[in-house]
C-alpha cells in the first residue's frame, strides 16, 4: 500500500514538474520529436537505482531546456550477464530505440552484436562501467561502442601509489568475478600486478569471489574465504570490482572473524568507495579505518547543489528505505550526462550518424569532462583519498597521473579550500582498523606457521662471521659469529615474533644468494656483500657493517732512509729557510753592534758564527748591548723556541713509531709485474678482479681460509691480497705485524641479509638493524670480535708530509720584517755618518782584524809592485809577536805607503 502511494506522489511531482517547466518555455509538445533509448540496469543495486533517477531527471531537464522529447525504455539485467544481453536484444528487436545505456560490458556487447548484426552495427551502444580496460589502440573492434568511464590503468595505478607510499610489499587481493563472458578480471589482476612491480610490490594470494546471487549461502562461503585468507601472513587486502551488498557482507564478516583489528589494512576501490555516501552508521561500523579510492567530481557549483536537492528529494520518495543515504554518487552523474550526450548528438544527423556525432561530442557535465577518445573517457581522472571514521570518513588526499600525491593537482578551488582549511590533508594521518594511528606492518607471522629457513655461508673463509660447528657432546650443529650475532640482536628489535632456522650451505656466495630466489631458502645471513647483479635476483636489508674492497700486501721497512730520519721532520724548504733567516738575524745582530766597535765580543766571522750556534740553542754569553740589535733578536728567539718544540715532538713520533712502505703500492703496478694475488675464490671478488680491475684470470689465485694468506706471502705465491673491508680489518687484527693496507678501496658497499624479491621482512629488518646501530650494538659486537687478537699494528705509510714553512708563516714574517727593518735603519745611519770621510770608514774596516788583514795585504802588494822593492814574507806577515807589534809596525808601514801610492796618483 506503501509503495503504491509512494509511487503515485513520484508521478504526480515529474507530472507537475513537467507542466510547470512547459509553461514557462512554452513548448509546443506536439510538434515535438519523440526518440527512445534503452536502458539496461540492475534494479536490485544501488547503482542501478541511482542510474534510473538521474536518467529520468536528465530527461525532465532536457525538456525543460530544449523542448527535446526522450522516452526511456528499461530492462532489468537482474545482475547477470544472460539478463543483460537478454535486455538488449530485446531492445533492439523493439524498434523503439536509437540507442542503449546500461552496464553491458565489452564481452557482452559483442555477443548482442554477432547475435544481431545488422541491427546493432547502427546503434550506439553506451556502457556505465565504474572503470573499463583500453581496446588495442590501432583499430576499434566496435567503432558503435562507448564506454563512460575511465581506463583502469589510472585506477590500478593510484592503488599501488597508495601501497607504495606505505612500502608494503606484498598484499592480497580480492574481487568479485560477476561476469562469466568476461576476461576483465584476469586483466586487471594482470595491470594492478605490472603496477605494484614498479613500487617494489607484488600480489601474494588473491581470491575471486562469485556473485552473491549466485551463491546458495553467501555468509557461509565469504566466512570460509576469509578464514582462508586470516591464515596467512600478509595483512594488506585490496577489495576491488565489489557491489556494495557483497562488500557490506564482507566486512561483516572480516568484523567477526576480527580481521578488522590492529595490524589489518583493507583499501576498496571506486566500487565501494564511491557508494559510502549512501550506507548507514551501521555499515560504516564494521568498515572502521578502511581507506576507500573514489573518483573525484566537483561538488560546489550551483547545477550540482540543485541536482543534489532534486536527486535527494526524489530517491527518498521512490525509496523511503533508504531515504537517509540519498546523496548521488558519480554512476548517477555519469547517467545524467550520458543522456545529454545522446541528446546533443541527436541534432540534424540520422541514426546511421549518431556513433560519429556521440564519439565527437564534448562538453562539462556533472561528473566533469565528457570527451571520448578510443571509445573511453579521454580526461585522466582524479582520485579521492578517504578514511572511514566514525559514522561517516575524511577525505585525506588526493591522487592523479600527472602529480600523484600533490597539491599541485588541484585544479579546482572547492578542492583548494578545502585543503588550505585543513579538512583535507595530503596523506595526512589515517586512523587505520583497531584505531592504530602508526601506519600497520601490513604482516603478522602466524602461529604454527613453519619457521623460515634462513641459509648461512659455511664454508666462508672468515669463520669470525659465520662459524658453523658439530658438537659431538650434545649431537647438534653449533652456529656462531659476527654475522650471526648481528642478525639476532635485530631481530629483538622486530615488533613480533619471527620463527626461524639456520640452514648450513656448502656453495658458494653467488649460489647461496640464488638458492634465496629460487625458493629453495627464504633467507640468508652472512658476511654477503651488496653487489649490483645480486640485485636482479634477491633484495637486501639495510647494510649492517660498511665494506669495500682492500688490497692487503706485505710491508717494506725503509731502513736506509732511517739514517736520515730527523731530516724527514721538516721540508727542504723548511729547513732552507731557517738557515737563511738564522744567519740573516745574526748579520744584523753584528752589524749592528758593531756599528761603532764598541762591542769587542763580537769581533770576527768566527765570533759570528759562534754567536749563530749559541742563540739557535740559548746558550750566548755575548752581551748584546744595543736595543736595535735587542729588538731584532727577541721575535727569533720567538721562532726557534716553536719551531724547536716542534722538532722535537715530530721527531718524538717518527722514532717511536716504525716507517714501512708498502711492497706494491697499487694495482697498475701488481698488473705491470704481472703478481699473482689471492682472494676468497667463493666470493664476488675474483669476478670483480677479472671484470673491473682486469687482472688476468690466472694470476689469481683462490686461497681458503685466513690462516693460508700468510703462507701464501711467504712462499711468494702471492705478492697481494683483496679482501673485503670487514675481512681485512680481521685480518690485520690477527697478523699486524708485517702486513699493510695499500692503494685505494674500491666500490664500497656492504653485508647485507639476503631476502625474497617484494619480502616485507626485507623492510622490517631494515628497519631493526638501523635500530641496532643507533643504540651502538653492532659497533660493540664488532669490538668483542676483534679483542680476541691480542695485537696492535702501529705501522705507518711513508706518504705523510714533513712539516712545511705554513705554520710558522706568521713568526717568519714577524721576525723578518724586524730584521728588515733594523738592518735599513742601520745601514742608512752609517753610510750617512761616514759618507764624506772615506778614510774613516776604511778605518773602521781595518778595525776589524779580517779587513785589516785585507787591507795591509792589498797596500804592501801595491807598494812592491811600485817601488820593486823585496816584499815581506808570509811568515812575517802572519806570525806577529804577543803584543802584536809587527802587525801595527806592517800596518803603520802599509798606511805609510799607501798615502805616498795615492799622492803619487
Amino acid at each position: 500500500m506503501s509503495s503504491s502511494f509512494s509511487f503515485y506522489l513520484v508521478l504526480l511531482l515529474l507530472v507537475g514538474s513537467a507542466k510547470a517547466s512547459g509553461r514557462g518555455n512554452k513548448c509546443q509538445i506536439t510538434q515535438q520529436t519523440t526518440a527512445g533509448i534503452g536502458v539496461v540496469v540492475d534494479y536490485s543495486s544501488r547503482v542501478g537505482k541511482e542510474q534510473k533517477i538521474a536518467m529520468k531527471m536528465a530527461i525532465q531537464d532536457l525538456f525543460h531546456s530544449t523542448c527535446a522529447r526522450l522516452d526511456l525504455h528499461l530492462k532489468d539485467s537482474q545482475g547477470n550477464s544472460a539478463g543483460a544481453i537478454a535486455g538488449a536484444i530485446n531492445l533492439l528487436n523493439s524498434k523503439q530505440v536509437v540507442a542503449i545505456i546500461g552496464t553491458l560490458t565489452m564481452q557482452e556487447a559483442a555477443l548482442v552484436s554477432e547475435i544481431d548484426h545488422n541491427t546493432t552495427k547502427m546503434f550506439p551502444i553506451i556502457s556505465l562501467p565504474s572503470t573499463t580496460i583500453s581496446p588495442p589502440t590501432e583499430s576499434r573492434q566496435w567503432p558503435n561502442f562507448f564506454q563512460l568511464a575511465n581506463d583502469i590503468l589510472f585506477h590500478k595505478q593510484c592503488v599501488a601509489a597508495l601501497v607504495g607510499h606505505f612500502q608494503w610489499r606484498k598484499v592480497t587481493v580480492i574481487y568479485e568475478h560477476k561476469n562469466e563472458l568476461s576476461s576483465a578480471s584476469a586483466i586487471m589482476i594482470s595491470i594492478l600486478s605490472d603496477s605494484l612491480r614498479l613500487v617494489n610490490s607484488e600480489i601474494e594470494h588473491y581470491r575471486a569471489f562469485p556473485s552473491l546471487s549466485s551463491l546458495p549461502d553467501p555468509d557461509g562461503f565469504i566466512d570460509k574465504e576469509l578464514k582462508k585468507l586470516r591464515s596467512k601472513s600478509n595483512r594488506v587486502f585490496i577489495v576491488m570490482q565489489f557491489s556494495l551488498q557483497s562488500a557490506v557482507l564482507l566486512f561483516e564478516k572480516a568484523k567477526q572473524l576480527g580481521m578488522m583489528d590492529k595490524g589489518h589494512v583493507w583499501i576498496v576501490t571506486d566500487e565501494t568507495a564511491s557508494l559510502l555516501d549512501s550506507v548507514d552508521s551501521s555499515i560504516k561500523y564494521n568498515m572502521q579505518g578502511v581507506v576507500g579510492i573514489k573518483t573525484n567530481f566537483i561538488e560546489t557549483t550551483r547545477t550540482f547543489r540543485r541536482f543534489k536537492t532534486r536527486f535527494r528529494r526524489i530517491y527518498g520518495l521512490q525509496y523511503l528505505e533508504e531515504e537517509e543515504n540519498s546523496s548521488p554518487s558519480i554512476f548517477a552523474l555519469r547517467a545524467y550526462d550520458t543522456i545529454w550526450a545522446i541528446a546533443g548528438a541527436m541534432k540534424n544527423v540520422t541514426t546511421k550518424e549518431l556513433s560519429q556525432k556521440i564519439e565527437s561530442t564534448s562538453f562539462q557535465g556533472l561528473s566533469g569532462k565528457i570527451e571520448f577518445k578510443n571509445g573511453m573517457l579521454s580526461q585522466p581522472p582524479t582520485f579521492q583519498i578517504i578514511n572511514v571514521v566514525g559514522k561517516s570518513y575524511r577525505e585525506i588526499a588526493f591522487w592523479s597521473p600527472r602529480f600523484g600525491f600533490s597539491e599541485n593537482l588541484i585544479k579546482h578551488s572547492d578542492m583548494k579550500e578545502r585543503i588550505e582549511n585543513g579538512s583535507i590533508q595530503v596523506l595526512g594521518p589515517i586512523y587505520w582498523p583497531g584505531g592504530l594511528l602508526a601506519t600497520p606492518k601490513g604482516w603478522i607471522p602466524v602461529e604454527g606457521e613453519r619457521p623460515l629457513k634462513i641459509g648461512i655461508p659455511a664454508r666462508g673463509a672468515f669463520n669470525q662471521f659465520v662459524k658453523v660447528s658439530y658438537d659431538q657432546e650434545r649431537n647438534e650443529t653449533q652456529i656462531s659469529g659476527f654475522s650471526i650475532d648481528v642478525f639476532e640482536a635485530a631481530v629483538k628489535h622486530l615488533p613480533y615474533q619471527l620463527p626461524y632456522v639456520f640452514v648450513p650451505f656448502n656453495g658458494s656466495y653467488d649460489e647461496l644468494v640464488q638458492q634465496v630466489y629460487y625458493k629453495g631458502l627464504d633467507a640468508a645471513v652472512g658476511d654477503i656483500e651488496v653487489v649490483a647483479d645480486r640485485y636482479r635476483f634477491v633484495e637486501f636489508s639495510q647494510p649492517y657493517v660498511s665494506s669495500g674492497l682492500v688490497m692487503v700486501v706485505t710491508v717494506k721497512p725503509d731502513k736506509l732512509k732511517e739514517k736520515w730520519m730527523f731530516m724527514k721532520t721538516f721540508t727542504k724548504s723548511m729547513w732552507f729557510l731557517m738557515i737563511v733567516a738564522h744567519l740573516s738575524v745574526c748579520f744584523v745582530v753584528w752589524l749592528i753592534e758593531n756599528e761603532h766597535g764598541d762591542n769587542l765580543e763580537l769581533k770576527g766571522i768566527g765570533a759570528i758564527l759562534w754567536f749563530s750556534v749559541t742563540v739557535l740553542f740559548f746558550a750566548q754569553r755575548e752581551r748584546v748591548q744595543s736595543n736595535w740589535a735587542r729588538l731584532v733578536l727577541a721575535p727569533w728567539l720567538v721562532v726557534i723556541l716553536v719551531v724547536t718544540a716542534t722538532f722535537t715532538a715530530s721527531l718524538t713520533s717518527m722514532m717511536t713509531v716504525s716507517r714501512v712502505q708498502p711492497s706494491a703500492l697499487d694495482v697498475e703496478t701488481l698488473k705491470r709485474t704481472n703478481a699473482t694475488v689471492g682472494c676468497n675464490g667463493n666470493s664476488f671478488i675474483v669476478r670483480y678482479l677479472i671484470n673491473v680491475l682486469e687482472f688476468k684470470p690466472e694470476n689469481i689465485k683462490s686461497i681458503a681460509s685466513i690462516s693460508d694468506y700468510p703462507n701464501a706471502f711467504e712462499r711468494k705465491d702471492i705478492a697481494a691480497a683483496f679482501f673485503v673491508a670487514p675481512h681485512a680489518k680481521v685480518f690485520l687484527a690477527k697478523y699486524c705485524k708485517g702486513y699493510i693496507n695499500s692503494g685505494p678501496v674500491y666500490k664500497p658497499s656492504g653485508f647485507s641479509f639476503v631476502f625474497p624479491k617484494g619480502s616485507p621482512l626485507a623492510f622490517d629488518m631494515s628497519e631493526a638493524i638501523l635500530e641496532t646501530n643507533e643504540r651502538g650494538q653492532v659497533e660493540q659486537l664488532e669490538k668483542q670480535m676483534l679483542s680476541s687478537y691480542n695485537c696492535s699494528s702501529s705501522i705507518k705509510l711513508e706518504n705523510e708530509d714533513s712539516i712545511g714553512p705554513g705554520p710558522f708563516s706568521g713568526l717568519f714574517l714577524i721576525s723578518g720584517f724586524i730584521c728588515a727593518s733594523a738592518f735599513f735603519v742601520t745601514v742608512v745611519r752609517i753610510a750617512g755618518r761616514h759618507m764624506q770621510n772615506l778614510s774613516c770608514i776604511r778605518s773602521m774596516l781595518i778595525n776589524t782584524r779580517i779587513w785589516r788583514w785585507a787591507s795591509i795585504s792589498l797596500t804592501l802588494a801595491m807598494s812592491c809592485r811600485k817601488s820593486k822593492s823585496q816584499c815581506p814574507t808570509r811568515s812575517s806577515m802572519v806570525k806577529p809577536n804577543s803584543q802584536g807589534e809587527k802587525l801595527d809596525e806592517l800596518e803603520r808601514n802599509s798606511m805609510s805607503t799607501g798615502m805616498v801610492i795615492i799622492t803619487q796618483h
